[in-house]
């Protein structure tokens, strides 16, 4: 037995093999520094003047947006680019500008030298998209789900790390501290980047490019692809429209009493701990099922579980109840990616997932305003219910946009 493990364990792998286990490492570190710097960001910036509480609101909410906003406008932008150089030199070009902006960070003395730098950082975005992108191409088709899947757990488990290692370092040393170890983890993960990931590209010449209203013609399901990027845009509104609240939701029901900040962060790490453990197993059950299968059986999923939320009585109930949205979670997005890959010429493919990236963003945008507005009309528990809205409104869209995929099972059985 211990033969056997040592064999798969140390037995030579394919090169698309060796980058996924690269990136997955890129992308658990990337999630590890975006989220180190998050949870006290209004903290700090609450260090950089006299702001009123409507002040440090209103600068906490510019300084959160105006990344994604940036990200919305600029992706489609840097995806044309990867699809003519090669998606390892966006990789490149994203760690070591992030690792200077964030970095960067620690050293500002005002407000606006913050903002200006959180848009230079929705500029340099893109190293997750083009991860996802390089593995799409390099994969082989029926390993697709499995391998995005795999990688999608990176990340996760960056981001359920950082926010506990970001206030244990900012605790013992201070807010500027963290912003200098983050811009140090991603200039590490530059480095891993140029050194082990490999891509056979060949350069396209700007002429040769296909123009991306032709590209999206000349899919084979342009509707498909479309359809794909706002269920995506739906998805991250429905995350985004509940997290900034949540720890807000939990004071309540834990009636103002003692370690609520400790008690948050456990709820909020808990759906990650199951996307965690269930991504790959559904990336590779949607290998041989139909990504689009998993999909909707995710968003059926994700209505049962979202509609009890709203009426909990403790924040044990909570916690059992976000534990099952983390698996609603794992078949979601991964196969959302998974589906883009697969129905998407490989030329292209860069594209495609910057564009898919810019509908993430605008859902990340989309989901606050959202969340604080029902909040502020109904309370807490009506974001749940708002939040299961969009999910139903997303089953539908997502059922009327696969059906040709469906339809395409059906005739190859």
């Amino acid at each position: 037995m211990l033969t056997n493990i040592r064999q798969r364990l140390f037995r030579r792998r394919a090169q698309w093999e060796q980058n996924l286990i690269v990136l997955w490492f890129g992308n658990f570190m990337a999630g590890v520094a975006f989220s180190l710097i998050m949870p006290f960001m209004s903290l700090y910036i609450d260090t950089l003047g006299n702001f009123t509480t409507a002040q440090l609101s209103l600068w906490s909410g510019l300084t959160y947006s105006i990344t994604f906003l940036v990200t919305a406008l600029i992706s489609p932008w840097w995806g044309k680019i990867a699809d003519r150089r090669g998606r390892k030199l966006m990789l490149l070009r994203a760690s070591l500008g992030l690792a200077i902006v964030l970095g960067a960070m620690g050293l500002v003395q005002n407000i606006y030298e913050l903002i200006g730098l959180r848009l230079l950082q929705g500029f340099f975005s893109g190293y997750i998209s083009n991860s996802n992108a390089l593995i799409a191409t390099s994969a082989p088709q029926e390993k697709s789900g499995q391998a995005l899947g795999t990688l999608t757990t990176g990340s996760v488990s960056g981001t359920l790390l950082g926010p506990l290692l970001g206030g244990i370092i900012a605790q013992a040393t201070g807010y500027r501290t963290t912003f200098f170890i983050t811009g140090t983890i991603l200039f590490i993960v530059f480095i891993l980047c140029l050194v082990f990931v490999h891509e056979d590209f060949t350069p396209v010449q700007k002429d040769d490019q296909v123009p991306g209203r032709q590209l999206i013609h000349e899919l084979k399901y342009p509707h498909l692809i479309i359809g794909m990027f706002v269920t995506t845009m739906i998805i991250q509104a429905s995350n985004n429209s509940i997290s900034p609240l949540l720890s807000l939701y939990v004071r309540q029901l834990m009636h103002h009493g003692n370690n609520v900040a400790l008690v948050s962060g456990v709820i909020a790490a808990i759906p990650g701990i199951a996307t965690l453990i269930a991504a790959p197993r559904f990336g590779a059950l949607g290998d041989r099922i139909g990504s689009e299968k998993i999909l909707l059986g995710g968003l059926i999923f994700a209505v049962f579980v979202y509609v009890p939320q709203a009426f909990v009585q403790n924040v044990w109930q909570l916690g059992a109840l976000r534990l099952l949205v983390g698996v609603a979670d794992a078949a979601l997005l991964p196969q959302v990616q998974t589906i883009l890959a697969k129905y998407s010429p490989h030329s292209s493919a860069g594209r495609i997932f910057s564009y898919n990236q810019s509908f993430q963003a605008m859902g990340n945008v989309a989901g606050p305003l959202i969340g604080s507005s029902v909040s502020g009309l109904f309370g807490y528990s009506g974001v749940f219910l708002s939040t299961t809205v969009l999910v139903v409104v997303n089953l539908f869209w997502v059922r009327q946009n696969t059906k040709v995929l469906r339809g395409e099972h059906e005739i190859q059985k």
